[in-house]
């Protein structure tokens, strides 16, 4: 077929603006769409497009005779001089995927793939979901992410978000601080041969420094059921009925053309893949891996399903307070012999507390939701005068974080982690894991959500690169993406683990109450070399740190983006804080409802709606 001569427009002159049918062509150009046309209707829309342009480039509206003479024109076009743009591909049979479970990674993951056109289905143990859990930690890497997944995703998160890494974060001494929650200087040399010089700080983390290296969103957290609320609610626009609610997938089996879930009502469903992401107790690993019964202690009792004991217990709880550094510190951690306490600000007033404590796993005083159990006021007040015990002769702060914290809010959880699996692939066939179902972490960097939310991104990465638009690849193509994902990540989430383990580790067995010249509160082996230690982790350790964790980050730059995000929250989150500081004042302190852990085993539990929020996040 033969294009019309009205339609070709000679090329537009380099000395000058050209001619006036070269005018006429350039603007079309840019202005007709590339919308699917056929026959005349192409050409008489073309056609009319450019005689009216033609009209209004000699500097008038087109009249009546003009209109009429391109209705004329336009009537002439042989419809069969014009290709038909009707070799557009047609949408194939889309990737069918199951997901086991619906925390924060398997929501994330079932919304990254419906974003690519997978016909996704989650399969979630709770009957249904509720508003319920406390904050989760958001890193810039996992800020980067969300916004490469979805932008109005990022937006909505970025409407309930708190930054934490646009004020001070960094280490206090657990012993020197005085009580007043004041902000000094972090490295005052003076303080060798001045005894006045305040030693309240001992690191601060250079986190607003890295991310504005890289041009992302500030570190910060969001209100698990926010979270919730948002990741449902983006879901189910893609696709109402993605969740199935009370159907925990607890098996499966591998055959040629895809897998067979096993549902927990006896029931199977078929599907091309099946995505773990049913939390550190993983019905689905379980399988995989050969380990048992789910939580099945070992023999010696400081591993449960493959995941050994950490070591540690926390305690945590929430409480409302105006502190003089409020709006100055982000987070802060408190650390002296064997134990470290942390604080932070969680948006609304909110400071939430964690006491991490060396003690024998089972070493139970306080509820954990995520068990099944709340704790009572009266375990809230034994806890409370526990861990005042336990710092005794720390600073003034920690207990007054800790007595005006609601009894009812605080809990405990033994915590367990896995070492990297270098040795065993994440995917087994069609069957794959992510999040806590195969990297749970401790949570001393917040990276347990941040990694899920990588794992998401890059698994339906790998997923989309071997299939088209029309066609879905062969079950064996998608098997090796499943091993490609896991070559992809495995060294990355390795490094994070490790780091997140080693942090507990130091703290707890290497790092003390720093020697000072000026007093006798330190003065072992520990407390010296804390001392030695301080510059190379404040100029050293921690830039590195969180240059290699903000290092992933799939947007790219976002340019002045961060700082615009950042000055738009500051004014709302003061409005906020000081409307919940005032009710305080009025009412007094009240718990907020259970919990920073929040979860449990089984929709008949009556605080089963828990388990949702967090089924794979930790940190």
């Amino acid at each position: 077929t033969k294009v019309p001569s009205a339609f070709v427009v000679p090329a537009p002159s380099t000395a000058g603006a050209g001619s006036g049918l070269q005018q006429i062509g350039r603007i079309a150009h840019r202005t007709e769409p590339r919308v699917q046309r056929t026959g005349a209707a192409t050409a008489a829309a073309s056609i009319g497009t450019a005689v009216t342009i033609a009209s209004l480039c000699r500097g008038g509206r087109p009249d009546r005779s003009r209109r009429k003479s391109s209705i004329l024109l336009c009537a002439q076009v042989d419809s069969a001089t014009v290709a038909p743009v009707d070799d557009l591909p047609k949408r194939g049979t889309p990737l069918k995927v199951a997901i086991a479970g619906g925390g924060v990674g398997g929501l994330t993951t079932a919304l990254a793939m419906l974003k690519q056109g997978f016909d996704v289905t989650v399969y979630e143990k709770t009957g249904e979901f509720a508003r319920f859990g406390g904050p989760i930690q958001f890193a810039s890497n996992a800020l980067s992410t969300l916004k490469a997944i979805d932008e109005r995703l990022f937006q909505r998160i970025m409407e309930k978000f708190t930054f934490t890494a646009t004020r001070r974060c960094g280490i206090k001494d657990g012993f020197r601080s005085d009580g007043s929650f004041r902000m000094t200087e972090v490295f005052d040399s003076g303080y060798l041969v001045d005894k006045n010089v305040p030693a309240d700080w001992f690191v601060s983390f250079p986190l607003k420094e890295c991310a504005d290296l890289f041009q992302l969103p500030y570190t910060g957290v969001i209100n698990r059921p926010d979270l919730q609320d948002i990741l449902l609610d983006e879901c189910r626009r893609m696709k109402p009925d993605f969740i199935k609610n009370g159907s925990p997938a607890v098996g499966y089996e591998n055959h040629d053309s895809g897998v067979t879930v096993k549902l927990g009502d006896g029931t199977t469903v078929e599907a091309d893949l099946l995505v773990g992401a049913d939390g550190i107790w993983s019905a689905i690993r379980s399988q995989m891996y050969d380990e048992g019964p789910i939580k099945q202690p070992a023999d010696d009792g400081l591993t449960r399903q493959g995941c050994p004991y950490s070591g540690y217990t926390v305690f945590a709880g929430e409480t409302v307070m105006k502190c003089n550094d409020y709006y100055e510190c982000g987070y802060k951690v408190y650390i002296g012999p064997q134990r470290y306490f942390v604080t932070s600000d969680v948006g609304n007033g909110r400071i939430q507390w964690y006491a991490f404590c060396a003690l024998p796993p089972g070493t139970k005083k306080a509820g954990d939701t995520w068990e099944g159990s709340a704790s009572s006021s009266e375990e809230g007040k034994d806890v409370i005068s526990y861990l005042k015990s336990l710092h005794e002769g720390w600073s003034s702060e920690v207990f007054t974080v800790l007595d005006n914290t609601p009894a009812e809010s605080v809990e405990q959880r033994d915590l367990y982690d896995r070492w990297p699996e270098f040795t065993r692939s994440w995917a087994d066939g069609n069957v794959v894991l992510v999040g806590d179902a195969v990297h749970p972490m401790m949570p001393n960097l917040g990276q347990g959500g941040c990694q899920a939310i990588e794992d998401a991104y890059e698994l339906t990465r790998a997923l989309a690169a071997v299939s088209t638009y029309s066609n879905q690849s062969a079950s064996q193509d998608y098997q090796d993406a499943l091993q490609e994902f896991y070559r992809r990540r495995v060294l990355r989430v390795a490094g994070v683990s490790l780091l997140s383990r080693l942090a507990s580790t130091l703290i707890i067995n290497a790092f003390s109450t720093p020697w000072s010249p000026h007093d006798d509160k330190g003065q072992d082996w520990k407390s010296y070399l804390t001392f030695l230690w301080k510059p190379v982790l404040q100029y050293l350790v921690f830039p590195a740190q969180f240059l290699f964790l903000y290092s992933y980050h799939p947007t790219g730059g976002m340019g002045s983006l961060p700082k615009r995000l950042e000055t738009e929250w500051r004014a709302k989150h003061k409005e906020e804080a000081e409307a919940a500081f005032e009710q305080v004042a009025r009412e007094g302190q009240r718990s907020s409802g259970p919990s920073f852990f929040a979860g449990v085993e089984g929709a008949d539990n009556p605080v089963a709606a828990a388990f949702a929020a967090v089924t794979n996040v930790s940190g």
